[in-house]
């Protein structure tokens, strides 16, 4: 009878373990780790406000690009929302909205022209962009998870653009800007890789060194401007390949696993 019981109690947890892998396999990697933490880039009292520095040309070039880099993210996003029904990409296109407004506060202190395109989706004023643009769209289109890795070259891109301008500028406000914009990209690539993870995805670097990457995915989300409040969301959307395969794939390693666990009671 107590061994009618234990089998009773470990198919059971069996038929959780299969629930479990069919989950990860709809994105849901569970409660969101970011609910709570801070997410204004300016404080009242913040050298955005109070400091004040002639700009250099170099300064002035990467206000001008990282304004439309982030709307980059922003339209991307948007798009691969649309394409994807995945919540990560909605909610990251609103962080990336925060950034481009951030970069936007800094163009009007300094009286700079900011590029009359920012209101298009998808539309650029640096060439550059709008050939990436289009790359990046068509590449996340093929798949949900060349979606997600989409997402997360943005962020790695993101990320090496900042240090660039951070090291070429002298100015403490943006500077300021560019740390808080740095550590949203850094959460928002946590976030892609978490989705990616929780589709049996291993994520590999792909532009910035892979220690560089593991000591991010490793570390605690920081405090910064877009931290992606909710990108851990469930996804409602539908992903490429049959749900059947991914339930017989989940019971049948969580089934290996139990017939190790039972050999270990000679049951």
């Amino acid at each position: 009878m107590r061994k009618m019981w234990f089998g009773l109690g470990l198919i059971a947890l069996l038929i959780g373990m299969t629930l479990g892998g069919v989950s990860a396999w709809r994105g849901q990697p569970g409660p969101n780790p970011y609910a709570g933490t801070a997410q204004s880039v300016v404080t009242p009292n913040s050298t955005l406000t109070t400091y004040y520095a002639p700009l250099s040309e170099d300064e002035i070039n990467g206000l001008l690009y990282m304004v439309e880099e982030e709307k980059l993210a922003r339209d991307v996003y948007l798009t691969l929302y649309n394409e994807t029904g995945l919540t990560v990409f909605s909610n990251i296109a609103n962080s990336e909205q925060r950034h481009m407004d951030a970069v936007l506060s800094l163009i009007e202190k300094y009286n700079l022209t900011a590029p009359d395109t920012l209101d298009q989706v998808g539309v650029f004023q640096n060439e550059e962009l709008q050939n990436l643009y289009n790359q990046l769209v068509e590449q996340g289109s093929k798949s949900v998870i060349d979606a997600l890795k989409v997402g997360a070259l943005i962020e790695e891109t993101d990320i090496e653009d900042l240090e660039k301008w951070i090291s070429e500028t002298d100015n403490e406000d943006i500077k300021q800007v560019y740390s808080n914009l740095m550590a949203g990209s850094e959460n928002h690539l946590r976030a892609f890789v978490s989705q990616l993870e929780a589709m049996g995805v291993t994520y590999t670097a792909q532009v910035l060194p892979q220690e560089q990457v593991d000591e991010i995915l490793s570390s605690a989300p920081a405090h910064g401007m877009g931290h992606g409040a909710g990108v851990m969301s469930t996804y409602t959307g539908q992903t490429n390949g049959g749900i059947t395969s991914t339930i017989t794939n989940a019971f049948a390693h969580a089934w290996q696993w139990m017939r190790g666990f039972l050999g270990r009671f000679g049951i």
